[in-house]
Formats: C-alpha cells, structure tokens, sequence
C-alpha cells in the first residue's frame, strides 16, 4: 500500500542547547574573566623590574629630590596642615605613583595588541565588551595596589608610617586606581599608535597630576588656582588617600568620594560603549 509523505506524521524536532560552557552562569563568562584577569596580570609581573620596581626607585627619587627642594632640607622639623613635610609629601608621592602605573597597563596593554595585531586574540574568545572592560580595569587596579603594598613598606624603611583611616586609605586607593585604569582603556582605544599614547600622557595625565596638589598644600596656591585645583579630580583622589594616613584633608571627604564614584561609573560607561561598538579595534 502506498502512503504518501504528506500522510507521514511530522515528528517534533527538539531544538539543541544554545548555551556554551561557562556562560550559563548569569550570562558571565567566569572562566574567560578570569583568565583574561590572570593574562593581564602576568603581562606586567613578566617584566616586573620595568612595571614594578622601577616606579618605586622613581618613588624614591622624588621623596627626596622635593624632601630636600621644598622642605627645605628640614623636611622633619617644617610642619604642612600640621605634620612635618614628609609625612605629608609620602602619601601623595605613593598614590602619584600607583595611578600613574594603573593608567599605563591598560593604556599600554590596548595600544600595544593593536600595533602588533595581535588584538584579534582578546576579540575571538567568548567574552562581552563588559568582560573585557573589567579583565583592563581590573589588571591595572591589581598594578597599581601591588606598587601601592610594596611602597609603604618601602617608604616604612626611611619614616614613620602612620594610618588614621585604613577604610579612607583603601577605598581611594580603590578609586584613584580604577579611575585611572580606566582612563587607560580610553586612551588605548582612542591612539592608533604611541605617539598618540605619549600625547594623552603627556598633555593630559602628567600635568593633572602634578596640579593635584602632590607636593603642596592647596593654601600655597592663588585664589584663583585654588578654584583651578577644586575643578580637578586627581586633587581629590590624592587628598583622600593623603587624609587616610595624616588624617586632616584639604577637601570635603564625602565630596571626594561621590565625585570619583561618579567619574569612575561615567567613564565606565563611556569604555563599555567603545568595546562594544569595536572603536578602532575592529575593522
């Protein structure tokens, strides 16, 4: 007996899994971050005399070069919102350093993959733009309080190292370094190539930095620089963190703290849009 196909039951296909491997947890790839957290991490650790060693010699040189020119070789006995000279130019020297260095691993990190064209090897594997946002963000937060750690036990060696608020110390050191990661991955994403790098560097993140009241108290300044100053976020992050060890801040703390959560959740943002969108890394 002939039966024709249109007589055949259909059977019902089921459809295949659309998950792969580790993005069935909440849509996160948690092995992926993670190796890219650990991929980042031993980029700088490699080299760890350039990325970690020399920032501190660099530290180290400042401490005294400005101890001796500012202090006026009496760096212990001249006293600045009442503490002597060193004690308050060593904090802000530390966290100088440390955002310095946050902001040179991502920025150094993207630009370098796009010179070399090996970008493609963050861009193939399963990872969203918000995954590779914090695998930057978070490598140069782990630089920046890995010099942070190793520089107070380095500047315990020649002062007295006190801390009025661990939580204060923490939580700008925290902020100033995310922002400054961050910064970096904007940066490298904009340059097309060192030069461009140098010149974010050079006209933008040197100058606030010096101007954020490192070396000096803000009253040093003119009226009129001091607004400049209070217009500048690095003075904020800088004074916080000073504040944590000496305990007497130049600027309102609560301040300082909404202020920089607000930068780093914009400029957060501002990245997560470039990644997502391939700014200059896809073509």
């Amino acid at each position: 007996m002939h039966t024709s196909p249109s007589s055949i039951p259909a059977t019902p296909v089921t459809p295949a899994p659309t998950t792969v491997g580790p993005r069935i947890m909440k849509g996160i790839n948690w092995i992926g971050l993670r190796t890219f957290i650990r991929k980042e991490t031993a980029r700088f650790m490699n080299v760890y005399m350039q990325t970690l060693i020399a920032p501190l010699v660099t530290l180290f040189l400042f401490f005294i070069v400005f101890t001796l020119a500012l202090g006026g070789g009496q760096g212990q006995s001249r006293e600045i919102l009442g503490v002597p000279y060193v004690a308050f130019l060593a904090p802000g020297l530390l966290m100088m350093t440390m955002i310095q260095n946050a902001f040179s691993n991502s920025s150094s990190s993207i630009t370098i993959a796009k010179v070399q064209g090996n970008i493609v090897d963050v861009l193939m594997p399963p990872l969203s733009a918000g995954e590779i946002l914090a695998g930057y963000a978070l490598g140069s937060l782990i630089r920046g309080l890995m010099i942070g750690a190793i520089g107070i036990a380095f500047l315990a060696l020649f002062l007295h190292v006190t801390v009025h608020s661990i939580w204060m110390v923490a939580g700008y050191a925290l902020l100033g370094n995310l922002m400054l990661g961050l910064l970096g991955i904007l940066g490298g994403l904009w340059s097309e190539k060192f030069d461009h790098l140098a010149a974010v560097t050079n006209f933008i993140i040197t100058p606030m930095t010096f101007l954020s009241g490192t070396f000096y108290p803000l009253t040093a300044l003119p009226d009129a620089w001091q607004k400049v100053a209070l217009c500048n976020p690095f003075f904020y992050m800088i004074d916080g963190f000073r504040a944590g060890f000496i305990g007497v801040p130049e600027a309102d703390i609560t301040t300082g703290i909404i202020l920089l959560t607000c930068l780093n959740a914009a400029l957060a943002f501002m990245a997560w849009q470039m990644l997502d969108k391939g700014y200059k890394i896809k073509s």
